[in-house]
């Protein structure tokens, strides 16, 4: 298959290495000129150095014939990247077979990836999004990992999935997007919460249990948007939760750990150098959960954190003090 990545950071980076590998056409490329020669010339990533990206990978400066002659466009950019790399496909594209590969809302329009992708891309019918439990570093590295493929078009959803799979990096397919999707941005928030409960030591019982709440507030916040239990159980749902909460590599969970010992947030997300999603979905996760009437406590506690100058104690605290109820 020959797969366009746009989007040369951590993630479209090790999608290229993992696809290459596994025998597809793949051409790489990033929106400033300037990353593609240096990428084409090192042969890695600044954000990923520490995996070489083979000569089979094409590197392309020009959008354009980076998807020239693609079967499908991965959209490997941030969320604050996707509408304009969107737009940018349709000017050559009207209806690409496109799937995108990054979590959370944008932070304008509180849109999902694929309202998104919808709105700019009308005539697209075959789409749909990659996640679950992945750091780009191992997957780069080619260890085992586990994703979904979700698409309204479960047909799509499913031949795309089977052309992907490979040995070093499963891929299984489902029709319910938009519970993928949530599952994959409201996970980083509940990892800020996990760091900020590890940066205050407070054990290993206590990140068990924000794992535990914060999945009831993944399903409870998905079900109320249409998304299905079940997929909240699976690889997009608990598996990306337990990986972002526990992992080193995790940058949201970074993200808690900072804000644990008393660092300002601004200082924090210029040091990572790097999108911590959950920053910018914890509001859109906030206002949604209070306009569809979910009790999301685990998710106030975060954006009050992050926006309200609330501190991370006090969040704990106010967590603790709530009355018991059943589970």
């Amino acid at each position: 298959m020959r797969i366009a990545v746009l989007g040369a950071g951590a993630w479209g980076s090790a999608l290229a290495v993992s696809l290459a590998s596994s025998g597809h056409e793949v051409a790489l490329w990033a929106r400033n000129p300037a990353d593609c020669e240096a990428i084409d010339r090192t042969r890695a990533s600044r954000s990923l150095p520490e995996v070489l990206i083979p000569e089979a990978v094409r590197v392309e400066s020009g959008l354009g014939a980076a998807l020239a002659g693609a079967d499908l466009v991965i959209v490997a950019t941030a969320t604050a990247g996707l509408r304009a790399t969107a737009t940018a496909v349709g000017r050559h594209m009207a209806a690409p077979k496109l799937l995108w590969a990054c979590k959370g809302f944008e932070q304008d329009t509180h849109e999902l990836p694929h309202e998104v992708v919808a709105g700019v891309l009308p005539a697209a019918r075959l789409t749909g999004v990659l996640s679950g439990p992945s750091f780009a570093l191992e997957v780069a590295r080619g260890q085992p990992t586990a994703i979904v493929l979700a698409s309204r078009d479960g047909d799509f959803a499913a031949a795309t999935a089977a052309q992907l799979n490979s040995a070093r990096l499963r891929i299984y397919s489902s029709a319910d997007l938009v519970g993928v999707e949530l599952g994959g941005a409201v996970k980083n928030v509940i990892a800020i919460a996990a760091g900020i409960a590890d940066g205050l030591s407070l054990g290993r019982n206590a990140r068990a249990a924000l794992v535990t709440r914060g999945l009831a507030e993944i399903v409870r916040l998905g079900v109320a948007m249409g998304g299905q239990p079940e997929t909240f159980m699976g690889l997009a749902g608990l598996g990306d939760l337990v990986l972002t909460c526990t992992g080193d590599l995790s940058r949201n969970r970074d993200v808690g750990l900072r804000l644990a010992k008393g660092q300002a947030l601004d200082d924090i997300l210029r040091e990572l150098g790097h999108v911590a999603e959950g920053v910018q979905s914890a509001t859109s996760v906030r206002d949604l959960a209070r306009a569809k009437g979910v009790e999301m406590p685990i998710t106030e506690a975060v954006s009050g954190v992050l926006f309200d100058g609330r501190s991370p104690a006090d969040a704990v605290r106010q967590l603790l003090a709530r009355d018991p109820k059943p589970e």
